[in-house]
């Protein structure tokens, strides 16, 4: 068919995804045109500071938000399934925000069907995020084994010992990295949010340590101790754990979002990042929200997880201090983290600033914009 002179390369393309938009939706218009091509692999520097683009080896920066729940508090796994749309357009809205890194959060009772059976359609929904991240140009950060809602923790799950739990930890992350593994949107697997021991002489009454918001964000990986070292328990987890992703996934970096307890207690010491024990991550990853007035106090904490290792700081935001103070902290770990992680909850600024624009949502939207603009290479 000859082309009339006036219509050119340019009209027949946007005719073209028009046609795209009114047969699929215009959703899918924007995953078709969003990236171009797989995305390169991310890995650690030869030298071991930072992160490089496996091909090219030129650096790359973390600047990402953790997606863990939207406004109303529902996490991924309770909406992927009947609201993909939502999650299709959030990634559009996160990759708009200068995202280049998503945090998810996977719990562990909605991967399994009972104790010996995985479920297929996680597995495939998870599948189904790893092929919007590629087309979004976005990397998952997927961090595994969450019980965040104590009562859709199974029964079956709460009542095993140590030995029974882990299993089922590394039946999950054997699951998981298989599925992943062919993508090179993964950016890491997190093993745990914020894993923590039990004193010497006091066993934990149960798996999970105290509520926030609504949600339990720390657990415990043994509730006895049994006469053995902190530093050991964590080490044999870690490897039980890792060993079961570089089965299915030998090549996708893995790390471990923890507590920075010298942030708390200036004296203390790093656990999974001790010489005895962060062998198999790649590496470190911290959770830091500075107070108000205290932001130094912050970055000599941060001081003592620079462990040889990349250092990701894989959550923050300005809950205890204001957004200059924050943008302080940022300023001042440029020399020791190589990404930082925020939070995005399904809201644009504009939504926060057109609803009923109470502090908190007038704080949230005035942090976006912050993190839309701000400049981290």
């Amino acid at each position: 068919m000859k082309i009339p002179a006036a219509i050119n390369v340019r009209t027949l393309l946007c005719f073209f995804f028009l046609v795209i938009a009114e047969t699929h939706g215009s959703g899918r218009i924007n995953d078709l045109v969003a990236g171009s091509g797989r995305p390169e692999p991310i890995e650690v520097a030869k030298d071991g500071h930072g992160f490089v683009y496996a091909q090219s080896r030129t650096p790359f920066v973390v600047w990402g938000v953790n997606y863990d729940h939207n406004e109303s508090g529902r996490l991924l796994e309770d909406y992927w399934d009947d609201a993909w749309p939502v999650v299709r357009e959030d990634f559009r809205e996160m990759k708009a925000l200068g995202a280049n890194v998503v945090r998810i959060h996977l719990q562990t009772g909605s991967f399994f069907e009972d104790s010996r059976a995985i479920s297929k359609p996680a597995l495939q929904n998870l599948s189904r995020l790893l092929e919007l991240a590629e087309r979004t140009g976005l990397y998952l950060n997927i961090t595994g084994l969450g019980c965040y809602h104590k009562d859709e923790v199974p029964a079956w799950y709460d009542a095993m010992e140590e030995s029974e739990r882990w299993k089922i930890q590394a039946t999950f992350w054997g699951a998981v990295a298989a599925t992943c593994a062919h993508s090179p949107a993964v950016f890491c697997y997190d093993l745990m949010n914020e894993p923590i021991l039990p004193g010497r002489d006091k066993p934990a009454d149960g798996w999970l340590a105290g509520e926030f918001g609504g949600k339990h964000f720390v657990q415990y990986i043994t509730r006895d101790l049994r006469g053995r070292t902190r530093r050991a328990v964590a080490r044999a987890w870690v490897e039980t754990l890792t060993d079961a992703i570089r089965r299915g996934d030998p090549d996708s970096m893995i790390t471990v979002g923890v507590i920075p307890w010298a942030h708390t207690w200036p004296n203390a010491k790093p656990i999974f990042y001790s010489p005895e024990v962060r062998g198999p991550l790649d590496f470190a990853s911290v959770h830091f929200y500075p107070r108000k007035d205290k932001v130094e106090k912050a970055l000599r904490a941060l001081q003592v997880y620079e462990v040889g290792m990349p250092l990701v700081i894989e959550e923050m935001f300005p809950l205890r201090c204001s957004i200059e103070e924050m943008n302080a902290f940022i300023e001042g770990s440029r020399d020791i983290a190589d990404g930082w992680i925020s939070f995005y909850w399904g809201t644009t600024a504009e939504e926060y600033r057109a609803g009923e624009r109470d502090a908190a949502a007038l704080i949230k939207a005035a942090w976006l914009d912050y993190f839309a603009n701000k400049k981290i290479r």
